[in-house]
Formats: structure tokens, sequence, C-alpha cells
């Protein structure tokens, strides 16, 4: 049984939304840190999510929550441009989710995932999944306060996705490349691309996965600890 929220919705001109602007970032960061010390304070676990639109975040965390469901308690903050059409997929799995429209832009940032954390009861939960909105830019300058980043790609993204979006894998923990099963179709190397990782952070764990079958995942869930 689905235990959906309310929709949480940037207001107008509260979202963090001039990526150049310092001032902007840095209160952002601002409250990143006020959010990890929130979820430090109540034992939970965050773990921010990023990838393109397409990449299978939504469908890694589903097996996510299957794999790890009777281990933890476990909630979920799904960021969308619109709909909750995703958060629903995920609260057919029987835990909290909590859909987050950013409207126009392609991000979350810090104090939409703080108004997301009042709709749930922290005490109830010890595991936390934030999947951002599907972009491989925007996100990796806001930080929300999670423990550890997650970067998922797809082979059907092509041979050069990870070197043409470098900084995104600066401060992940995990790099997850999603459908193995069409490398070979599409022409990558899988090789290729987790060295490409590893030459712009040689501390990020890369773990190869078809999401669908669930295959590798869990070695996601190794690379995260849990």
């Amino acid at each position: 049984m689905a235990h959906l929220k309310e929709v949480v919705k940037a207001e107008e001109g509260e979202i963090f939304d001039i990526e150049l602007e310092a001032d902007l970032l840095k209160a952002n960061e601002e409250l990143a840190t006020k959010n990890r010390e929130l979820l430090r304070k109540h034992g939970v676990m965050a773990i921010d999510v990023m990838g393109s639109i397409g990449s299978g975040k939504t469908t890694l965390i589903e097996k996510l929550v299957q794999a790890l469901k009777k281990k933890y308690k476990i909630a979920v903050f799904k960021g969308d441009l619109t709909t909750t059409i995703d958060a629903e997929l995920i609260g057919r799995h029987g835990i909290e989710v909590v859909p987050i429209n950013t409207g126009k832009e392609c991000h979350l940032d810090a104090n939409l995932v703080k108004k997301a954390l009042q709709k749930i009861n922290l005490e109830d939960i010890d595991l936390l999944f934030i999947e951002n909105v599907g972009n491989l830019i925007c996100p990796a300058d806001f930080p929300l306060g999670s423990e550890k980043r997650v970067v998922v790609i797809s082979v059907t993204e092509g041979p050069y996705m990870v070197v043409k979006h470098p900084f995104i894998f600066m401060d992940a923990d995990v790099a997850v490349i999603n459908k193995k099963d069409l490398a070979q179709a599409m022409g990558v190397d899988i090789k290729k691309l987790k060295a490409d990782v590893g030459e712009i952070n040689p501390n990020v764990k890369v773990v190869a996965t078809n999401g669908r079958s669930g295959e590798g995942v869990k070695e996601v869930v190794d690379a995260l600890g849990l």
C-alpha cells in the first residue's frame, strides 16, 4: 500500500535558481548543513541520487527499496518538474514518499528538502533516498544535506557521458552505470566509462547494473555500505 505524502512545491521566489550567484550557493550550502545536522540528530542516513532523465534513477531506487526495506525503515523524496507519476511507482512498495515539484527548475535545493523533511516523522525512518531532478549539471552545485551522493548514468547516453559531465562525479561516492545489457548494442565500452569516472574521482565506487533485472543492485548496496 502506497503512503504518498502531499506534494512539496516551490513557491514563487523561493527556489535557488541563479547558479552563478555566489550568495545563493552559500545560502544553499548553509541550509544543506542544517539539513545534515537534523538528519544525523535523528540517525537518518540520507542518499542523494542524481542522474539524467531516463538513466534509471527511479528503477534503481525501487530495487534498493525492495532489497533493503526489511532491514531499514525507508522514506523517499522524489524530485520532478511536475507530476507524481514516479513517486507513485515508488510508493507502491509500501514506504513513505514525498513528491517534490520544482516547476521549471532543473534541480532540487536544500530549501525544498528542508520543507520535505517537515512532512515526515524522522523518528520513524533510518534511511532516506532523495531522487534529484533528471539533470547532470545543476544538481552538482546544490548539496542537499545528504551523507552520500550517487550518480546514475546509462549506456544509452553514449560513450562520452562521463567526460562531458565531469563535475557531477567530483563529489560522488558511488557511480552507477545502468542498462549494461544494452552496452554492446549501443557500442559502449563499460570498462572505458569506469575508467573515465576513475580519472575524475579516484575515490568513487563504480558499479554496472541492469536496473530492470536487478543485476548489480547488491553491489550498489555494498558500495553504499548498507
